[in-house]
């Protein structure tokens, strides 16, 4: 028997990861979609066989939908979420969280409220040379961690939005809240602490808006860069960078140093995963790629919520495991407003 999942929000992300990545896993059938544009809605049920529906409430109130991803502007995911969690659907929600701390808490308790499971889509966790890194790191092959920096950055949303320009929603304050630091930022945030196995501490953040601009001219009201200085729960400190701004070739690499060798992630075009000993001695990994905005492959992160549903377990990737990055990510936006570093909630 196959679990009857259905979309809310059609655009890019939807049409890229979303959907291609359901029809592929034998497991689901889409089984409806709905998008602000109707036109849309109609378009891709037709070509996926598909019900249409006019609202995400409609689709939350068919008993046949089981599951949904959540694919819409940040300010909607928190909302939307917990009314399908209280629905009694599964929900797969797009990252960042939701745009406040309260909501995303309150988007795990509804999860555990309604018994139904919440996942993330922190796909970053799921790329073989960070799991990779994460396994060398456990078994000591670098020591102790004791610096990193990671950076994530490229040319920006505009061209990647299905709705691409100038007026995209990334850049809306009101929609997006976060600009660089949401999309990109809570990426490696999220990653840093999932290879060490270490959370985050203190934060000391720079978010600012240099360079990017409205149709009118004017400086986007979110950031579209963000630096950040992150202490680790066992003394390590490193860099985390989100750029909208590297108008050339992506970077998604993270490098970790510690006290017997040196981890180089994505830092290479062949070898993926690059393990420098204390002596010198180099070993390779040819593992994968990184994904691209222009080289998209299968993110992993579908596959994984069907299995949950499957197997009727918990999420790898569940909001309440994803929570912490997004404190530490509010906690950066508070320390880039009070110019001071800012200790993070660790309840």
């Amino acid at each position: 028997m196959k679990i009857n999942v259905g979309i809310i929000g059609c655009g890019k992300i939807s049409q890229i990861r979303h959907i291609p990545e359901y029809e592929a896993n034998p497991n689901v059938t889409i089984k409806g979609f709905y998008d602000m544009d109707q036109e849309r809605t109609e378009e891709l049920a037709r070509k996926y066989d598909a019900k249409a529906y006019t609202s995400y409430e409609e689709m939350l109130a068919d008993p046949e939908i089981e599951a949904v991803s959540v694919c819409v502007a940040n300010h909607a995911h928190a909302k939307i979420s917990i009314e399908a969690l209280e629905a009694g659907k599964h929900v797969l929600c797009e990252k960042p969280m939701a745009i406040t701390l309260e909501d995303c808490e309150a988007m795990v308790e509804a999860a555990k409220k309604n018994k139904r499971y919440l996942m993330i889509g922190q796909n970053q966790r799921l790329a073989k040379a960070h799991q990779k890194a994460k396994e060398l790191i456990a078994q000591g092959a670098i020591g102790e961690v004791l610096t990193f920096r990671t950076t994530f950055g490229h040319s920006g949303p505009e061209t990647w939005s299905i709705d691409s320009g100038k007026e995209v929603w990334f850049f809306d304050k009101n929609r997006a809240a976060m600009g660089a630091m949401a999309d990109l930022g809570i990426h490696k945030t999220d990653l840093i602490q999932y290879i060490i196995g270490q959370k985050i501490t203190e934060t000391q953040a720079c978010l600012a808006t240099i360079d990017k601009r409205d149709s009118k001219g004017e400086l986007i009201g979110v950031d579209d860069n963000a630096i950040c200085i992150y202490h680790m729960e066992k003394g390590a400190i490193g860099t985390m960078t989100a750029s909208w701004t590297y108008y050339g070739e992506e970077d998604n690499t993270t490098i970790i140093y510690g006290s017997k060798g040196i981890l180089r992630l994505y830092d290479d075009p062949q070898f993926s995963v690059q393990l420098i000993a204390v002596d010198g001695k180099r070993t390779d990994y040819e593992v994968d790629q990184i994904q691209t905005n222009d080289n998209q492959t299968s993110s992993g992160v579908i596959d994984l919520f069907v299995k949950s549903l499957v197997e009727d377990a918990p999420p790898e990737i569940s909001g309440e495991s994803v929570l912490h990055a997004m404190k530490v990510v509010f906690a950066s936006v508070e320390s880039s407003k009070r110019g001071e570093r800012v200790i993070v909630d660790k309840t």
